[in-house]
């Protein structure tokens, strides 16, 4: 990718111009639309558009502030907020966010709380069921009543009161346009905010980022087609000689029983799984409940080994600066608004009573900032993925469960979930001390483990299993506290006691402070299992040798701090090296390929006294460079192919670079020929629960094996059961793993294929390569026509931007409204530039770096932002996309922190009054 340019925040007359311009133009249009009556034979007029959208200048009374707070959005629509107490500046921070994002809110508080169907009906209720029985509400409400800290309550309850202000006396349509259009379905009002609406956010947060629980139901799935030895081939072992750990140094000093830096390592734990034979037989429950995840709405991001996200910091002597530099880009599910809002929380003299000076990203419904920087210190996450989720197998009666050999009494409850225009439907959930049985949220797991060997009789269950789910979020715990600690925090010292509280969902934590240091620290709360046993299969829930034996201690994870090496990487890989750490965190990291890719970027600019500027960090966000590309482009240009279209194609791979540029024929054909080699050599060999809706083959009958000879000729049609989004192979860096291993045995197995109807049988790794080339080409002349001068990759790659629930769900002529698209896109799978697609699936861009940021810690009002969508979640605001095709660009703008850079940039005042 070309150098990306630097876009300062433009501001003055002719820009504001151009932008109410364009504004003014969308709203004509869609009036024109509505007017028409499209899809509901109903007026709306030139008011119903643009009522919601809020007011930025001059003055509001905001009853509750105890004096003036200034609301200053610079060209972006970004607001950077000033008050005299911490009270005031959340009370205005919840203000302003439901002026802008009300919706979105409301959305995420029914989701949370497992009430969708209270806005969208009957097609809903399955989802609420499932959220309902792991009760992110319940525990969110016990975290605010037992927990949380008095502070915090106090911030939360200001919060809520000023989103409750705004929303006074304002009917539906004067919120947002989405009200006004689901008011034509039903009579939904939007109820007050509460603050344990906002505490319940960080439980969508941490199911996103669980861990492993995906890959624990497809090793599952995965034993009715293949044996152990095959299962172990696709989840290969850490390469942690080629991708290192982000802590390369330290273990448990054996004197304190603390985790030391410096120390010498104390002893690695035994991982062997011996809870195999209880997960024989399990795949009709295990797969109805990989479907019923595939129903949450994945506010963050599909299941996948590709996913996760960036950052790292270089220290000041490696920098132009002098100072350290910090960049991050979580990669999330892409979506309209984004999950993001940019905003800045000043107290005008920062003091007891008002202790805060922080800028960066939000989310809205949740006070504070999430990632960004204050006047002493910036910080970063990324998902350390540690498995804080277990499946437990549970044999059950009508009214209780067994566990060491004596029945136990179900913990029940009944809950209510209310359906827009059709009756309430009732639940009940039951819990055993493993937690919810999840099994029980779905008509094909009332017949649970039909097949499972259990040896006594589970009466409802015929002879099964039922499924509970153990998880560290369903505990509470003080998360929240954490997000307002450290956005005070002052140094590595006060950083570290903040991120001591940030218990889910467990997150790599990068820092840099303006004195020159960085840091690195592992926080949550991580479950210590039992010898023997590692997570990553179901567990016998009867037997209490299997139950967890507490967390590991806050001081026994691991940190850095000032390393020697100068920087720090973060990007999803392991967290330290399982043989110089005596605890488990994971057996199923992610595989390097981007914290690699980052480090060898590092340390070839630093090289001979080389130094990294901002503009290189930027750089280094944006390469796309494709290390599988790397790997197997070599051999796939020695094969001798002889077809004259195919040997055009192969043609476009010489002297490739591996950049995956939107324009790039090359980046085009390769991927397609990746994809289709993981169809040939995986996908077409697993069941039909890890592969995507669509993908049909012709396979012999289940027990074909028994029958006589002409029977097993007798093939039936099995088509793929799993969203396109979380289908396997995903080809995330996993599959990459997978296949580095078999290169160099060109007869396994894994290479063969059969023969069909118009093509041979494979036998060995070239063949199937030679195969997947064939595919490949004609894929993607049926994609992008047969003149490979009009192929390439964006055309392939592209990113549709979907509001949340309407613009996926609703009506043609609202989706019109609403979403925005396509780009098409550079970048890819497991890149550094993670504009990631799911390889089963197809090419759409399904998750994305959401947001970007660089901080300079020299001159912070030189660092620089972006978002992945705009300040407004208002379809006909000017700042719904506005930063969208400079995200696409790779470009970032400047990030005013100071009070003269703010009051530079300013193009809206607004005075919230008492």
């Amino acid at each position: 990718m070309p150098a990306a340019t630097i876009s300062a925040a433009p501001s003055g007359t002719k820009s504001r111009k151009k932008k109410g311009r364009r504004a003014r133009l969308l709203v004509i249009v869609l009036v024109l639309a509505l007017v028409a009556g499209v899809g509901y034979g109903t007026y709306w007029g030139v008011s119903t558009v643009r009522a919601s959208l809020p007011q930025t200048t001059g003055e509001i009374k905001l009853p509750g502030l105890s004096g003036n707070v200034d609301v200053q959005r610079d060209n972006y629509g970004v607001p950077q907020i000033y008050a005299d107490t911490d009270d005031d500046l959340f009370r205005a921070q919840g203000f302003v966010q439901a002026q802008d994002r009300f919706w979105e809110m409301d959305v995420r508080r029914h989701m949370t709380s497992g009430r969708l169907s209270e806005m969208f009906g009957s097609g809903q209720v399955k989802t609420d069921s499932f959220l309902r029985t792991l009760g992110w509400r319940r525990v969110a409400q016990k975290e605010y009543d037992t927990k949380l800290s008095a502070k915090t309550k106090e911030y939360l309850q200001a919060y809520a009161a000023g989103v409750n202000e705004y929303l006074k006396g304002k009917d539906g349509k004067q919120i947002s346009v989405e009200y006004a259009a689901l008011g034509l379905t039903n009579d939904y009002k939007p109820e007050k905010w509460t603050p344990v609406d906002s505490v319940a956010w960080l439980k969508a947060m941490a199911w996103d980022l669980r861990g492993n629980m995906q890959d624990e139901i497809d090793r599952s799935l995965m034993t009715s087609r293949l044996d152990t030895q095959q299962i172990d081939d696709l989840y290969p072992a850490y390469p942690y000689s080629r991708n290192k750990p982000i802590v390369q140094q330290g273990g448990i000093d054996p004197v304190t029983g603390k985790f030391d830096p410096n120390a010498n390592p104390a002893g690695s734990v035994d991982g062997t799984n011996t809870a195999g034979d209880a997960v024989q037989g399990m795949q009709s429950q295990l797969s109805s409940l990989s479907d019923t995840l595939d129903e949450i709405p994945a506010l963050l991001g599909p299941s996948g080994s590709g996913i996760g996200s960036n950052s790292w910091v270089v220290s000041g002597k490696y920098t132009t600066t002098g100072e350290p530099l910090l960049a991050n880009d979580p990669h999330l599910a892409p979506q309209l608004p984004s999950l993001w809002y940019q905003m800045g929380l000043h107290c005008r003299t920062v003091s007891s009573k008002c202790g805060y000076d922080v800028a960066g990203y939000t989310f809205s419904g949740m006070p504070g900032v999430i990632i960004g920087h204050n006047q002493d210190v910036a910080w970063g996450f990324t998902n350390l993925g540690a498995d804080v989720t277990d499946l437990y197998l549970e044999k059950v009666s009508s009214t209780g469960y067994l566990y060491d050999g004596q029945e136990k009494p179900f913990t029940t409850r009944d809950e209510t979930i209310k359906v827009a225009g059709g009756r309430s439907r009732q639940i009940t959930v039951r819990e055993t001390n493993n937690g919810p049985l999840v099994s029980d949220r779905d008509t094909e797991l009332a017949k649970v483990g039909q097949k499972a060997p259990v040896a006594s009789a589970a009466p409802d269950r015929g002879n099964g299993y039922a499924v509970a789910l153990k998880w560290t979020a369903l505990q509470p715990g003080n998360s929240m506290d954490a997000v307002f600690e450290l956005d005070k925090a002052k140094d590595w010292t006060t950083f570290r006691a903040a991120a001591k509280d940030f218990e889910v969902p467990s997150q790599n934590l990068i820092y840099a402070d303006t004195k020159g240091h960085i840091g690195y620290q592992a926080p949550g709360t991580i479950p210590i299992r039992a010898k023997g046993f590692d997570g990553t299969m179901p567990a016998p829930g009867w037997d209490s040798k299997y139950a967890w034996k507490g967390s590991i201690a806050f001081d026994k994870l691991p940190y850095e701090y000032d390393p020697k090496s100068g920087y720090i990487v973060t990007a999803n890989q392991a967290v330290i090296d399982a043989k110089k750490y005596p605890y488990l965190l994971t057996e199923d990291w992610g595989y390097g390929a981007r914290s690699r890719r980052i480090t060898d970027l590092i340390e070839s600019k630093i090289k001979d006294g080389g130094k990294i500027s901002t503009e290189d960090m930027q750089k280094m966000q944006l390469d796309n460079s494709s290390e599988i590309a790397k790997l197997l482009t070599p051999l796939l240009l020695k094969l001798n192919v002889k077809d004259p279209d195919v040997r055009q194609a192969q043609k476009l791979l010489e002297g490739w670079d591996y950049t995956q540029e939107p324009d790039s024929a090359a980046a085009a054909y390769f991927n397609s020929v990746w994809r289709n080699i993981l169809k040939l050599a995986f996908g077409n060999k697993l069941p039909k629960e890890l592969r995507a809706e669509g993908d049909c083959l012709n396979v012999p009958p289940a027990d074909s094996s028994s029958g006589p000879a002409d029977e097993q000729k007798k093939l039936v049609r099995e088509c793929g059961q799993r969203s396109a989004d979380s289908a396997q192979p995903d080809g995330g860096d996993r599959w990459y793993e997978v296949v580095r291993n078999l290169l160099n045995k060109p007869d396994s197995d894994w290479w063969k294929t059969p023969q069909t109807r118009l093509d041979a049988a494979t036998h060995n790794r070239d063949e199937l390569f030679g195969r997947a080339m064939k595919d490949a080409r004609w894929e993607l002349t049926a994609k992008l026509g047969k003149d490979m001068d009009t192929w390439n990759w964006g055309r392939l790659h592209q990113l549709t931007l979907k509001n949340q629930t309407l613009g996926t769900d609703g009506p043609g002529v609202l989706k019109w409204m609403l979403n925005r698209g396509p780009w098409n896109l550079g970048g890819g799978e497991a890149a550094v530039d993670a504009t990631g697609w799911n390889a089963a699936g197809g090419y759409g861009v399904v998750w994305v770096p959401s947001m970007r940021m660089v901080v300079n810690l020299k001159d912070l009002d030189k660092s620089q932002w972006i978002n992945l969508t705009g300040a407004s979640g208002h379809a006909y605001s000017a700042h719904y996309t506005d930063q969208t095709d400079m995200w696409a660009n790779g470009d970032l703008l400047t990030w005013s922190f100071s009070k003269s850079a703010v009051d530079h940039g300013t193009v809206d005042h607004l005075v919230l009054k008492p």
